[in-house]
C-alpha cells in the first residue's frame, strides 16, 4: 500500500487538498478550519489508504496520556467533526469508513500533487556595499522577499527566523536545503546605491548538485521598491513552475510606490521589531511613526505601529488607550488604507480583542487574515492564544501547532504553546514548551514569566521565583515581570517581598491593575482582588481577557461581583469540553 508521508506532498482527493506540512485542509481553494485531533486522524488515514487503522492506534499516536477526557467521546467527536469539514457521513460514506469495533479507513480516491520546487528557503541576502550600517536594508529586503514568495500558495517558503540562521554560515547548499527541508534555495545580493536598489538572485537546485537553474538581476529606484519584489517573486514562481491563482496575480500585481524615506523608516522599524525587546519595541515605535509622517497612505507602516504599541500595552509600558487602544485605531487606517493586508487585519483583531473585549470580532478578524496570508505563523500564534482565553483549548493547539511548523524556530510561538497549555491547566506541558523556547532564545521575557507562572500552578515555589527574577531583570522591571514575582512571593508566603512589590507597581504613574488583583488574590485578600479587577475593567486592561480561565482566581468564582465582571465581559459560552489538567 502506498504510503503519502512526504512532507512536501498535496494530497488531493475529490474538491479537497491537504497541504502535509502546514496541514491546511482546502476545497477548491477555500481553506476549512479543522481542530488538531480530525486534522492528525486526516492525516494517519490518507498515509494509509484503504488499510484500516485501529482506535487504539489513533488513541495512541494523537491523545496524550495526561489529557483529562473520555476517549471513546473524543475520538467520536474528532471523527464527526472530520466528516462534516468533509461534507461525509458515518450512513454513505465517500471517504471514512467505520467499521464497528475495529476502526477507520479511508475509503476515497487519492493522488499526491508534489510540484516541481514547491518548497524553497531565501537565504540572507548578502550585503555588497560592505556597510554595516545598511544590515537593516538588506535584512528588510530578506523579510520582503520571504513574505512575497510565500503569498504564493503552491510554494513551501521557509520562515524568516529560520533562514536568517544560516546567516555568515558557510556549508554546502545541499546541507543546508536538507536541514531546512526544501528542494531549492534562492541567494542573492542586495546593493544600495543612492536613491537606486540592485538585487541580483540566483535559483539553485539544491538536490542535483548545486544546479543554478536562474539568475536576474533587478535594479529600481527606491520608491519602486514594492514593484521590485514583486517581480522577483513572479520570476522565481515561473522557473519553479509553480501556477499563480488570478488573486495571487493580483496581489502582486497591487504593489504601489512609495516614499523612499518612508520604507526606510520601515524597515529600520521592522530591525528593531524583530528584536523582540523593550528597547526594540521603543525604536520600532520612532519609526513606524516616521514612516507614517513620510508616507501617509503606507499601509504595513500603520500595522507595523499597531503590533508595537499592543505589545507595549501588554507589558504594562503604556496605559490601555495609548497601547491596545491607539493600536486599534491604527490597524483600521491600515485596512483602509489597504483592505487586503493580512497583517493589518491580525493586528486589529489582537488589539481590539484586549481593548475592546470583543471575542466575535477577533476570531473573525483572525480567520479573515488566515484566509488572506495562511503562511504567517503571527496570525495562527495570536489566533492560538485567543482561543485559549476563550477556553477553546484544542482549537488553540491545533492554531499554535500550525504557527510552530510555519516558523519552527521562533521562540515566541512555542512560548505561545505554554501559554495555551496553561490556559486549559496543563502545567508540565507548559513548562517543557517553556524550556523549548528558551532553547531557542534564552532571554525570552515572555517565556520566563509563564514558565515562573506554571511552577506557582505547581506549587514549586523556589523555581518560579528564579524563573521570574529572570524574568524581571531581561525585562528591565516591566510592571508584568514585576507583579508576577509579587504573586509567586505571595503565594509562597513570603508576604513582606509581595507587599513591597505591590508598592511599586502601585508607585506608578500608569498601573497594571490586572496583575496586581492578582497579587492580593494570592495574598487571600478577595476584596480588594475584585476591587483591583474593576479598575483594571474600567481602563480596559488589557490582561482582563484572561479572566475565564485564570487558575488565580479560582476561590473567586462564586462571588456575585466575580459573577457580575463575567458578565460584563461577555464571554463565549462555547468550549470544547476538554476537562483542564488540575496539576
Amino acid at each position: 500500500m502506498e504510503s503519502f508521508r512526504s512532507s512536501h506532498a498535496v494530497v488531493r482527493f475529490g474538491g479537497f487538498e491537504l497541504e502535509q506540512h502546514s496541514g491546511e485542509l482546502r476545497k477548491d481553494g477555500t481553506r476549512i478550519r479543522l481542530q488538531e485531533q480530525p486534522l492528525q486522524i486526516l492525516r494517519i488515514l490518507l498515509e494509509h489508504p484503504g488499510k484500516i487503522i485501529a482506535r487504539e492506534d489513533l488513541r495512541q499516536k494523537i491523545w496524550p496520556s495526561d489529557t483529562f477526557v473520555d476517549f471513546d467521546h473524543g475520538i467520536n467527536n474528532a471523527i464527526k467533526r472530520l466528516r462534516e469539514a468533509l461534507g461525509d457521513s458515518a450512513e454513505t460514506a465517500s471517504y471514512i469508513e467505520t467499521l464497528p469495533r475495529r476502526g477507520y479507513r479511508f475509503i476515497g480516491k487519492i493522488e499526491r500533487e508534489t510540484p516541481n520546487f514547491c518548497s524553497l528557503a531565501v537565504l540572507p541576502l548578502e550585503n555588497l556595499s560592505r556597510d554595516p550600517e545598511q544590515e537593516y536594508f538588506v535584512d528588510g529586503m530578506t523579510e520582503a522577499l520571504i513574505t512575497t514568495l510565500a503569498k504564493i500558495g503552491q510554494l513551501r517558503v521557509v520562515s524568516r527566523t529560520s533562514c536568517m540562521l544560516y546567516r555568515g554560515v558557510r556549508k554546502p547548499l545541499r546541507e543546508i536545503a536538507r536541514e531546512l527541508e526544501v528542494d531549492t534555495i534562492i541567494e542573492g545580493t542586495v546593493l544600495r546605491a543612492g536613491p537606486r536598489v540592485r538585487i541580483t538572485a540566483q535559483l539553485i537546485d539544491a538536490q542535483k548538485e548545486e544546479t543554478h537553474l536562474w539568475a536576474e538581476s533587478y535594479e529600481r529606484g527606491l520608491s519602486d521598491i514594492l514593484a521590485l519584489q514583486a517581480d522577483v517573486a513572479q520570476a522565481i514562481a515561473r522557473e519553479v513552475e509553480v501556477k499563480l491563482t488570478p488573486q495571487e496575480k493580483a496581489v502582486l500585481a497591487r504593489a504601489h510606490p512609495v516614499d523612499p524615506e518612508a520604507y526606510e523608516a520601515y524597515l529600520r522599524g521592522r530591525y528593531h521589531w524583530n528584536k523582540r525587546s523593550r528597547e526594540g519595541h521603543g525604536k520600532a515605535i520612532q519609526y513606524f511613526q516616521q514612516a507614517v509622517v513620510k508616507d501617509p497612505a503606507y499601509a504595513n507602516a500603520y500595522a507595523g505601529l499597531a503590533d508595537s504599541l499592543s505589545i507595549m500595552g501588554l507589558w504594562g509600558l503604556v496605559p490601555p488607550e495609548e497601547g491596545c487602544g491607539k493600536a486599534k485605531g491604527l490597524a483600521l487606517q491600515a485596512l483602509e488604507k489597504d483592505h487586503s493586508l493580512a497583517e493589518a487585519c491580525a493586528s486589529l483583531a489582537w488589539s481590539a480583542l484586549h481593548y475592546d473585549y470583543k471575542f466575535a470580532d477577533a476570531e473573525r478578524d483572525f480567520e479573515r487574515s488566515i484566509e488572506m496570508n495562511s503562511r504567517s505563523a503571527t496570525a495562527h500564534h495570536w489566533f492560538g492564544m485567543t482561543l485559549g482565553m476563550m477556553g477553546r483549548y484544542e482549537e488553540g493547539y491545533t492554531e499554535l501547532k500550525r504557527a510552530i511548523r510555519l516558523d519552527p524556530h521562533w521562540s515566541l510561538v512555542h512560548f505561545g504553546m505554554a501559554f495555551v497549555y496553561w490556559c486549559g491547566g496543563r502545567y508540565d506541558q507548559a513548562i517543557e514548551e517553556c524550556h523549548e523556547a528558551l532553547e531557542l532564545d534564552p532571554n525570552s521575557p515572555q517565556a520566563h514569566v509563564w514558565l515562573g507562572l506554571c511552577y506557582v500552578a505547581r506549587l514549586m515555589w523556589e523555581p518560579a521565583i528564579a524563573a521570574l527574577h529572570k524574568a524581571v531583570e531581561i525585562s528591565r522591571r516591566t510592571p508584568v515581570a514585576v507583579a508576577c514575582l509579587g504573586e509567586a512571593y505571595a503565594a509562597a508566603g513570603f508576604t513582606d517581598e509581595a507587599r513591597n512589590l505591590l508598592l511599586e507597581l502601585t508607585g506608578k504613574a500608569h498601573v497594571t491593575a490586572y496583575f496586581v488583583s492578582r497579587i492580593h488574590a494570592a495574598l487571600g485578600e478577595s476584596n480588594k482582588a475584585i476591587d483591583w479587577l474593576e479598575i483594571a475593567y474600567k481602563q480596559h486592561g488589557e490582561w482582563m481577557v484572561l479572566l475565564k480561565i485564570d487558575p488565580r482566581f479560582n476561590s473567586l468564582q462564586d462571588g456575585p461581583r466575580f459573577q457580575d465582571l463575567m458578565r460584563r465581559m461577555n464571554f463565549p459560552e462555547r468550549t470544547n469540553g476538554v476537562v483542564p489538567n488540575p496539576r
